[in-house]
């Protein structure tokens, strides 16, 4: 494959991508780079990263894209670079390799199977045709390609099998490139971003994790319902989105996600990320009488006017925050509203819910308190794209095959020569392999016992 005028231009190029030495130089030069993505966080916030290296290493780290190396510029030239240094490499040395796998008739050296240490010698008293006719037929149960040929003095039996086993290492050779271009593929093509979406909404766009940009969708992702459970403890036992892909008004794919779970629709994935609590939309109130003792309760959404009994005026709900600090300490989850008296006359209520009592306070003619709640949540929703995945896929299938036959299969070669001496006839049996030479040895040794019983 090399080209025929050493002194070319092409030449020289070819031997540059043909070089090991530039192979290792590009895998250390990946590791290193892999380690220093590592270490600094990927596709963490701007301002995050400007608090933890000030502004001369942000402006440097920026440049250089180190807080989203793996999609990088030149993280992405490393990557072609070895794909094409792997690929010269293996067509540099897969001419000679070819001949030696495809050829139909392969040459026989018998002065170099004379030589190999692993033979065995015997003596067979039957005729050399006798010969022929049993050697042949055993060796071929063992071996896919045999031949028979005659010597000057008598004849040789050549066998071998594996042959084809000698491209194992282009198989791995491949597999790797294939790695590579889905890596590239799914770098160039491929995105990744985000999208927060409240119980019974939909949204049709992501931003994009990298830059920030707005990604519309050719669909919209709609949350219809979430379910979370917690441990004793309070912490997250599994949260769950139930999730409907529309496309206009139809819904084309329902399903539940939840966390190393996604959903897949036209080779996008979607992920359960994370999720949050929003404002209620519905509250329940208990107000207490402080001069009659009676008990009533109101059902109110988030700005819903509401009249109050014994002629206490209104009620607004107004707010809800999940922290509301007081004097020093934080409340919690917090309601918040207006009460007007029928003067006229307006004041804030605050009504947080672990403390019942807490409007008792203000020592007016109704008490309030948060009986109830309509929790209500968002989904985080991780959202990406990766079409060089199956590339990928088919990349580690082909590796773990390219293993298989780079490490345990081996070209095995045979040879039984039989010439005359005295009344009887010499047999000489030995064979080579380019790996596993002593499982060899043991092919040798079963195959001479075969022959000579």
């Amino acid at each position: 494959m090399k080209p025929k005028d050493p002194n070319s231009p092409i030449a020289r190029i070819w031997d540059f991508f043909s070089s090991v030495r530039l192979t290792v130089v590009l895998l250390l030069t990946l590791a290193a780079t892999s380690i220093i993505g590592t270490l600094i966080p990927q596709n963490a916030s701007p301002a995050d990263y400007f608090q933890a290296y000030g502004p001369f290493l942000f402006r440097l780290f920026s440049i250089l894209d180190v807080f989203d190396m793996y999609h990088s510029w030149w993280f992405q030239f490393l990557l072609l670079l070895l794909t094409v240094n792997i690929l010269v490499c293996s067509l540099n040395r897969l001419s000679g390799t070819w001949k030696i796998v495809f050829q139909k008739n392969p040459s026989v050296d018998i002065d170099r199977f004379r030589k190999i240490p692993n033979q065995t010698v015997f003596t067979d008293s039957r005729s050399m045709d006798a010969l022929k006719a049993i050697y042949v037929p055993r060796v071929k149960r063992r071996f896919g390609y045999v031949r028979m040929e005659d010597t000057e003095k008598g004849f040789y039996v050549f066998a071998e099998k594996g042959r084809w086993s000698r491209l194992g290492v282009y198989t791995v050779h491949f597999s790797v490139i294939l790695l590579l271009i889905g890596a590239l593929i799914g770098s160039f093509f491929g995105f990744e971003g985000f999208v927060t979406i409240p119980e019974g909404e939909a949204q049709s766009q992501i931003h994009l994790r990298k830059t920030g940009d707005v990604l519309p969708l050719d669909f919209a992702i709609r949350c219809d319902s979430f379910h979370v459970s917690f441990y004793e403890s309070g912490t997250p036992k599994e949260f769950r989105s139930d999730l409907s892909i529309l496309v206009g008004e139809n819904a084309v794919l329902k399903r539940s996600i939840r966390v190393n779970d996604p959903l897949h629709y036209k080779g996008i994935s979607i992920f359960q990320s994370n999720y949050g609590k929003l404002p209620p939309n519905i509250i329940t109130l208990n107000l207490v009488s402080e001069e009659t003792k009676m008990e009533y309760r109101k059902e109110l959404s988030a700005g819903q006017k509401i009249d109050l009994p014994e002629g206490a005026g209104t009620f607004v709900f107004k707010d809800f925050r999940n922290r509301y600090p007081f004097r020093g300490q934080d409340l919690g989850e917090t309601v918040i509203g207006t009460l007007i008296a029928p003067n006229g006359n307006s004041e804030e209520i605050v009504l947080p819910l672990k403390f019942p009592g807490f409007d008792r306070m203000r020592k007016r003619a109704l008490v309030f308190s948060v009986e109830e709640i309509n929790p209500r949540y968002y989904t985080g929703l991780q959202v990406s794209k990766d079409p060089g995945v199956w590339v990928v896929y088919s990349g580690f299938m082909i590796m773990i095959l390219g293993c298989y036959i780079t490490f345990f299969m081996s070209h095995r070669r045979l040879c039984i020569e039989v010439t005359p001496k005295g009344n009887s006839n010499r047999v000489l049996v030995t064979g080579t392999a380019n790996k596993n030479k002593l499982s060899m040895e043991t092919v040798v040794s079963k195959i001479t016992q075969d022959l000579a019983a």
